[in-house]
């Protein structure tokens, strides 16, 4: 699972700055979940092939006694405990402070890995205004500039050196008949995942346990159905208790992100009583993002009378326009109605999102597609699409061949994507298609 860093550090010291560094853009974020400050922000990392969430919290006052200082310590204390190594920001410009000494003893006393940075300290290459920042206990103090993007790179390399994460493999081995299908049930809190796991476990009479080895304590509940082997990663808070598991509603966000990156189908789980929040579409956006397939289920539909029922059909369609290809059912976990079905979406999507699509098929399609409907002419030229090959799969990835390939729209790629949809009967799952302009070797040649 993807690795968390959290960056901590007194207000106004670049912590903003720093994450959009890091996140390669200042519209990174995950999730803005209520109840959560708005100052504490998720978003993706990456250092080559190695991906990582990072955490932006807000200014931390460890010992703030009440109103809105004091909340944001209390998010600052969970973006720490959540995560597997602190970036400790202070800011060089205006050097070391006594609130300063305050986080670095908080820190301490948690225990967490910690590196020290000192942003702000573009210019400053001897280095002797970051000494006094020595005086914390974290040894090297790292100079970096966010605004300016300098040393990012050793940063980051820094901060998940302490970790010995493995480069992690697993989309080699998606394909293998053999492997249980890896799904993820997310949602906002008490939208009835716990209940909905339960009735699972309590149905299916099957003896569940914890599976180790997997990084930051998440649960892996191996389970059977009809001779198809599944294996629930858990972003409900699964405990053993005795033989029985008890769901614990904590909300965790790094726990979900994580659970989604792991998963081969997601469950969104949806409140029929609530209607489609900001939250779950910010949910819906990260399992889009992350390619993976993807059935949508709607709790508690027994609680809600037909005008409900109505509307939260209609805000599926407004604000979830992106999951359009994704299986809709309408369950009640507790009193166990229409489970059945989104066992089978489950396992549509799964086959969907590993669909092999062979080159001669796809490349017919294509020129089908292209006799049907041209492509419009983008400037002097027409783009001429030619011949379609299988790039990936999970998402499954279609890598269309040709000149002028810039020039496709959007919507001729909508055309595109329904024509494959509709041939391989894909279902559940995201549907990525890359275009390759190839290369005219006279160009550049001299007269």
């Amino acid at each position: 699972m993807k690795p968390v860093v959290a960056l901590v550090g007194r207000p106004n010291v670049g912590k903003s700055t720093l994450f959009n560094r890091l996140t390669q853009t200042r519209d990174a974020i995950v999730a803005d979940f209520a109840g959560l400050t708005r100052d504490r922000h998720y978003g993706n990392g990456r250092l080559g092939k190695r991906e990582f969430i990072v955490i932006d919290t807000g200014g931390f006052e460890p010992d703030a006694g009440s109103g809105i200082y004091k909340e944001m310590a209390k998010q600052t204390r969970q973006a720490v405990a959540e995560a597997d190594v602190v970036i400790f920001v202070v800011d060089a410009r205006e050097g070391l402070s006594a609130q300063d000494h305050d986080i670095a003893n908080e820190l301490r006393r948690i225990g967490k890995p910690c590196v020290l940075v000192a942003n702000k300290a573009e210019g400053m290459h001897d280095g002797t205004k970051l000494v006094d920042f020595y005086e914390l206990g974290f040894g090297e103090v790292h100079g970096v500039s966010a605004a300016h993007g300098q040393g990012m790179r050793g940063l980051v390399e820094l901060a998940l050196a302490p970790l010995n994460l493995p480069e992690e493999d697993e989309d080699a081995e998606e394909d293998d008949v053999n492997k249980p299908i890896k799904l993820a049930v997310a949602g906002r809190p008490n939208v009835g995942k716990s209940t909905l796991i339960n009735t699972w476990l309590g149905e299916e009479r099957l003896v569940a346990f914890d599976m180790p080895g997997t990084t930051r304590d998440a649960i892996s509940v191996p389970f059977e159905r009809n001779g198809q082997r599944f294996e629930l990663i858990d972003t409900a808070g699964l405990r053993r208790k005795g033989r029985v598991f008890e769901a614990i509603e904590k909300f965790s966000v790094v726990k979900t992100l994580q659970a989604i990156e792991s998963a081969n189908v997601v469950l969104l789980l949806l409140d029929a009583t609530q209607g489609v929040t900001d939250q779950d579409a910010h949910i819906a956006g990260y399992i889009l993002e992350s390619g993976r397939a993807v059935v949508i289920a709607i709790n508690k539909w027994d609680a809600v009378d037909s005008y409900q029922r109505e509307q939260i059909q209609r805000q599926i369609e407004t604000r979830l326009p992106f999951l359009k290809f994704a299986a809709l059912h309408f369950i009640s976990a507790i009193k166990r109605q229409g489970l059945g079905p989104v066992w089978q979406a489950i396992a549509q999507a799964h086959k969907s999102a590993t669909r092999k699509m062979s080159t001669p098929v796809l490349t017919r399609l294509l020129l089908e597609a292209v006799q049907f409907q041209a492509p419009k002419r983008g400037g002097m030229f027409r783009p001429k699409l030619r011949y379609a090959h299988q790039g990936g799969m999970n998402p499954p990835v279609i890598v269309i061949h040709g000149n002028s390939l810039e020039h496709v729209t959007d919507a001729y790629k909508r055309f595109l994507e329904g024509r494959f949809r509709k041939e391989f009967d894909l279902v559940g799952t995201p549907l990525r298609i890359e275009f390759k302009s190839s290369h005219n070797p006279f160009v550049d040649k001299d007269d």
